[in-house]
């Protein structure tokens, strides 16, 4: 049986690592906010883009289509984590990722740009390095200029590379607690979705036009479009990467809770049988010297 000073002293351990699960867990759900809040702000977003682009395409004779089966080069920007103790997040994204690879015929190795050191080092792991790791932004304010950095490496591998295909792959939360491996065809554009207009469903009463040369409107339109695609994938990803991590503490300080108790439990009787052995020591001593004064009587009598 361990010492009662020895298991003080696990006690104290695994208490001091309770209050670092506790901090990482009020962190988590406190980033799982911040991001919900950007998810929910970009919709309004979105949502003015994409009418834009209906309004832009509405007149279009041939509006580009794309294949749902890729040709061509392909690219992948693929979002994992930085940091550990979130669960099987990067796993389940980058064995999505390579599931899919495998599932198109590609004719050369894709280009992929990894956001996230977790997900960088496994894809290494498996044989498909990552041509470009990337350190994901420390908070929903820093996305922006992320997506930025995003969006050159993609102009460049488009203009030298002959990119025709990129595929987004992301976690996207489906509550706090769960999330869900997907991707999105981001190129080539499929513009033909937003070349139907219905009146009906515009949310004002006269039908909308613009004044300024088409080209540059659509194109304007179309940056925000890549944009918003890119933030989107990025900000799902982190709200999910903070919610499995943020299940994986509750689990963690569950675990810890009944550690620390059982530990408690067994300093109690460690602590216990010293007392008990020291008093059957004091009452064996009495004992002993009650004996010894009847031993000296007896002989005086004698």
């Amino acid at each position: 049986m361990e010492t009662p000073e020895r298991l003080q002293q696990q006690i104290k351990s695994m208490e001091g690592l309770h209050n670092i699960v506790a901090t990482m867990k009020a962190l988590s759900a406190s980033n799982i906010h911040q991001y919900e809040q950007s998810i929910e702000s970009l919709t309004d977003y979105w949502h003015t883009v994409e009418l834009g682009l209906r309004v832009v395409m509405r007149d279009e004779i041939n509006p580009i289509h794309r294949s749902s089966s890729p040709s061509g080069a392909m690219a992948a920007v693929v979002f994992g984590s930085d940091h550990g103790m979130c669960g099987r997040f990067n796993e389940d994204i980058t064995e999505y990722m390579l599931a899919h690879f495998k599932s198109v015929s590609i004719d050369v190795k894709p280009k992929i740009l990894c956001l996230g050191l977790r997900a960088g080092d496994l894809l290494e792991r498996a044989e498909q390095p990552a041509d470009e790791v990337l350190t994901l932004p420390g908070g929903a304010n820093q996305i922006s200029s992320a997506i930025q950095q995003i969006l050159i490496r993609i102009e460049e591998w488009r203009e030298n590379q002959g990119i025709k295909n990129l595929f987004l792959y992301h976690n996207r939360p489906k509550n706090r607690a769960l999330y869900h491996p997907t991707r999105f065809h981001l190129l080539p554009l499929q513009l033909d979705k937003f070349s139907k207009f219905d009146i009906k469903e515009w949310p004002g009463t006269s039908l909308p036009t613009y004044t300024m040369d088409r080209d540059k409107l659509l194109s304007s339109l179309l940056n925000q479009y890549f944009f918003i695609s890119l933030f989107r994938a990025c900000a799902e990803s982190q709200s999910a990467e903070h919610g499995s991590r943020l299940t994986a503490m509750q689990a963690a300080e569950k675990n810890l809770d009944e550690h620390i108790e059982e530990l408690g439990g067994e300093y109690r009787r460690a602590r216990q049988d010293i007392i008990t052995n020291e008093l059957l020591d004091i009452i064996a001593s009495f004992e002993a010297m009650s004996d010894n004064k009847k031993e000296k009587k007896k002989n005086k009598k004698k």
